[in-house]
């Protein structure tokens, strides 16, 4: 099986202009940019033939080439990472039999969040789509159910089926829970950790379909599948005591900076 890992990166993100290019410190004092942080994890997956990072700006090529990325020439058109990747597919020449996408701002993602993904989407038959989902703990929902009050986004949620076909994801905190938990408890809520595994033909088909209301308000590239009838295995992935989150905001560098010092990442 054939393994590409597609980086997508983009200068004119609305909530953190210019956030690729945002340099974080790690436990060492060693400061690396995001996307290049994003890079390395998606280097350290095991059984992938290629990683690239895909962009339409020449600020994220030259900083990318520079600490030794392969790195792909997209349109300025391509509306999400999904798209970006489908055209970097192409551009590549094809040939692929899964396309993952790290999105560039997930430094955190441990690789075998993505083994096992690939791993998910192989052993169902038919499936062209799988992303990871990972059970929140109290504190996390807490983090989550703090950033809404305050306006932010902390992250997307899932809700899947028995089958693990997903039903929905939102930057709302689903389902409605009463229930208060502690810091290591279990909860209801999964966490949508934000990498895609495609199978070509879904990933090729993807841009061909319109936007429709969903994807406009939430925001969010996988409803566009859902709204298209396509079904998305969500795989549940084990954190293994690790802490995960995304840079989505401003005010998320210093708690990602924060998690890489316990950690220990350079």
């Amino acid at each position: 099986m054939s393994v590409l890992i597609v980086v997508p990166a983009r200068y004119a993100s609305t909530r953190f202009p210019g956030k690729p290019l945002a340099e974080l410190t790690g436990a060492t004092g060693k400061t690396r940019s995001l996307i290049e942080r994003s890079w390395r994890a998606a280097c350290a997956v095991n059984g992938v033939d290629r990683v690239v990072v895909a962009t339409d700006d020449d600020r994220i090529k030259a900083a990318s080439e520079a600490f030794g990325a392969e790195v792909v020439m997209t349109s300025e058109t391509c509306a999400n990472g999904t798209e970006r990747c489908a055209e970097a597919h192409v551009a590549l020449g094809g040939g692929y039999e899964v396309v993952v996408n790290l999105q560039g701002d997930a430094p955190l993602t441990p690789p075998w969040f993505i083994e096992d993904l690939i791993n998910g989407l192989q052993a169902v038959e038919g499936m062209g789509l799988a992303t990871p989902v990972l059970r929140c703990d109290g504190a996390t929902l807490n983090s989550l159910l703090e950033d809404r009050r305050a306006g932010r986004v902390g992250g997307t949620t899932a809700v899947f089926g028995a089958d693990h076909s997903a039903l929905y994801f939102s930057k709302e905190v689903i389902p409605f829970q009463s229930g208060s938990y502690t810091d290591a408890e279990g909860t209801p809520v999964f966490h949508h950790v934000g990498v895609y595994a495609y199978r070509p033909d879904a990933l090729l088909a993807y841009p061909t379909w319109p936007v429709g209301p969903l994807e406009t308000l939430e925001g969010l590239e996988q409803l566009r599948f859902l709204e298209n009838g396509r079904k998305i295995l969500c795989v549940e992935v084990d954190a293994r005591g690790r802490e995960f989150w995304e840079l989505n905001n401003p005010e998320d560098r210093p708690k990602i900076e924060e998690m890489m010092r316990k950690m220990g990442v350079e």
